[in-house]
């Protein structure tokens, strides 16, 4: 197929954005930033603040760019992705991969010069996890890729915690397996009522290998495991009352609906989950937020 090259005015920089799945990032931003304020008792240096959020953000928007480039083939095949510019035709991959170098250029060079070089090495290992070790190598060779892979999306509040403190904490691993592990009832949510499409488009995602009862058992099993994670940060004194109280209330809609998945699944019903899985992340980071600086004792 011809590419289709339009002028920078008539929407190449808007396609581009468009790869950076800017709701996505902000997800990984925002956890980033919780991240940030979870490993200092006051205020955040507003310096490292603002160039650590900047740097995280523009890394993993070039991140998710490079993936919609190298899978523009199966974005073509899926209906949630064959309006991206790469799966249309309408954006060269040299556009891509230098608009992805630039974005990506600055955000380490932010993160390297305003906050400190081992937040940029791990910046950096998460950017080859995510785009080339996921995308590459395990989305299209095992069905277990969202369990692997799901170790480049859970690094975003160690980037922040290491951007504050200069090291990597007990703790910020906490807030890592949290992320670790809600992220495979997350996808597979996703997976099931797009199951067809995943097939069609040669992707071994689990509910095209091992079937959809296996995957519908899978959700809840992992959705258990993400309950217990969830409540980790209690027992080691980084979250209070109002932490637990929220994660519990959290963890029994997840349940539900995980439950639901298991017992009663329709496609309505993945859609359901996958949906709510979104909303849990954020309002239990911000939780903890409103924990750290209230912080009543148990």
């Amino acid at each position: 197929m011809e590419t289709q090259v339009l002028p920078v005015t008539e929407g190449i920089l808007r396609q581009f954005i468009q790869l950076c799945k800017p709701r996505v990032v902000a997800l990984i931003v925002f956890t980033a930033v919780i991240g940030m304020f979870l490993a200092v008792p006051g205020m955040v240096n507003p310096v490292i603040l603002v160039a650590g959020t900047l740097g995280i953000f523009l890394v993993a928007a070039a991140a998710a760019a490079i993936n919609c480039l190298v899978e523009q083939q199966v974005d073509a095949m899926m209906a949630r992705t064959r309006d991206r510019g790469t799966a249309r035709g309408t954006i060269e991959s040299s556009q891509v991969l230098i608009l992805a170098a630039i974005t990506g250029g600055i955000g380490m060079t932010l993160l390297y010069t305003q906050v400190n070089a081992l937040t940029m090495w791990l910046t950096l290992g998460t950017f080859v996890g995510y785009a080339i070790i996921y995308t590459v190598l395990l989305k299209p060779a095992t069905p277990q890729n969202i369990v692997i892979g799901g170790a480049s999306g859970a690094m975003p509040p160690v980037l922040g915690w290491a951007a504050v403190t200069g090291e990597v904490s007990a703790d910020a691993l906490l807030l890592f397996l949290i992320i670790f592990v809600w992220t495979p009832p997350h996808f597979w949510a996703l997976a099931l009522y797009r199951k067809k499409e995943y097939a069609k488009a040669g992707i071994p995602m689990l509910p095209v290998t091992h079937g959809e009862d296996f995957t519908r058992l899978h959700v809840f099993l992992y959705t258990l495991i993400m309950v217990a994670a969830s409540l980790l940060p209690v027992a080691s004194g980084l979250c209070g009352l109002i932490y637990l109280i929220g994660a519990i209330v959290l963890d029994g809609i997840f349940v539900y609906y995980a439950w639901m998945v298991w017992k009663h699944y329709t496609d309505a019903i993945g859609k359901a989950t996958f949906a709510w899985s979104i909303w849990y992340l954020m309002l239990l980071f911000a939780v903890m937020l409103i924990d750290h600086y209230i912080h009543p004792t148990l």
